[in-house]
């Protein structure tokens, strides 16, 4: 067990470093120069020019900068932002919780309803109430996220006037009693949450009701109904835990994912989190601030595969053995 908890380690910090130097490189591939971008002044000579860019390191080859980098690396320092000009550990932490948050809530809002949609249309595969089900789910999981933002925003906080249109917090509140911040908080999070559940959920239950399906047909389900055990204690004891071993890779890989693939949700209601920051970067050509992103989340990604890993270790002994 030890030994293939440090095999998977030691392939999960490969991976990583593996990403990190393809980020580096992708990067300064890309259109655009990012000191022009920064500068925009027509009137600049090239020599202000070239000082800008050696200030920025840009004009040293790229061995040199890629072996600065991972220097830095080594001592937590990913280096300043081109846009923000401050360190790019300092803004990604800023950016950080925001996204957590939506992410979490978003997942757990997934994770729930996607499962018992599942559950549901499975145990009652053939019925009307599959039919629904299973009609919901392949709207939800065609859905472009984008679409389904703006559709809510027009609706719920355009017409209805429910929610607020975008932001994390309504301006005045700053200084507000914690209560009052954290009811405000709420209110501007519903939105964001419920859109990027929605398009989660619809892939959540079509693999549960699957996976369910799958489960159900096995010869040790029919056993148990021969033995008299109940519906919902065949549900709940035998069908269910199997059901969750692929669920796990899914909840897993998507929970990594979702960090940044909140881009399209943060973007729309404005939702001041990694994917937002990943959008303004892009558009400055900041490589120090990609660079960072991009650690972040290959780390998140690279991360909840290994726990999924080892988590399917427990899961199923067949795995462990």
């Amino acid at each position: 067990m030890r030994r293939a908890f440090l095999r998977r380690l030691l392939g999960a910090a490969l991976t990583v470093l593996g990403v990190l130097a393809i980020n580096y490189f992708l990067f300064r591939v890309m259109p655009g120069d990012p000191v022009a971008m920064l500068v925009r002044n027509p009137k600049m000579t090239a020599e202000a020019l070239a000082r800008t860019r050696a200030s920025l390191g840009l004009d040293r080859p790229w061995h040199e900068q890629f072996r600065s980098y991972l220097a830095g690396l080594a001592r937590a320092d990913l280096g300043s932002s081109f846009i923000f000009k401050r360190p790019v550990l300092a803004v990604i932490g800023e950016r950080l919780l925001p996204t957590l948050l939506l992410t979490l809530v978003a997942e757990a809002l997934a994770i729930a309803g996607g499962m018992l949609v599942g559950i549901v249309s499975a145990w009652k595969r053939g019925t009307k109430a599959d039919v629904l089900g299973l009609g919901f789910t392949l709207l939800a999981y065609s859905m472009p996220t984008f679409w389904l933002g703006i559709l809510l925003v027009a609706l719920f906080a355009g017409r209805l006037g429910l929610f607020p249109v975008s932001g994390m917090l309504s301006p005045g509140l700053a200084f507000a009693p914690l209560a009052q911040r954290l009811g405000d908080v709420l209110t501007h999070l519903a939105l964001p949450s419920i859109t990027l559940a929605l398009v989660l959920m619809g892939e959540y239950a079509l693999i549960m009701r699957n996976a369910m399906i799958e489960v159900l047909t096995e010869d040790y389900i029919v056993t148990a109904r021969a033995k008299g055990l109940s519906e919902r204690g065949i549900l709940r004891r035998h069908a269910l835990p199997n059901a969750m071993i692929p669920m796990t890779t899914l909840i897993a890989m998507s929970l990594g994912f979702a960090i940044t693939g909140a881009l399209q949700v943060e973007t729309v209601f404005s939702w001041p989190g990694l994917g937002r920051l990943m959008y303004e970067a892009l558009k400055g050509r900041d490589y120090p601030l990609l660079q960072g992103i991009f650690l972040v989340t290959s780390v998140c990604v690279v991360g909840a595969n290994f726990a999924a890993d080892i988590l399917y270790r427990y899961i199923d002994p067949r795995v462990r053995d």
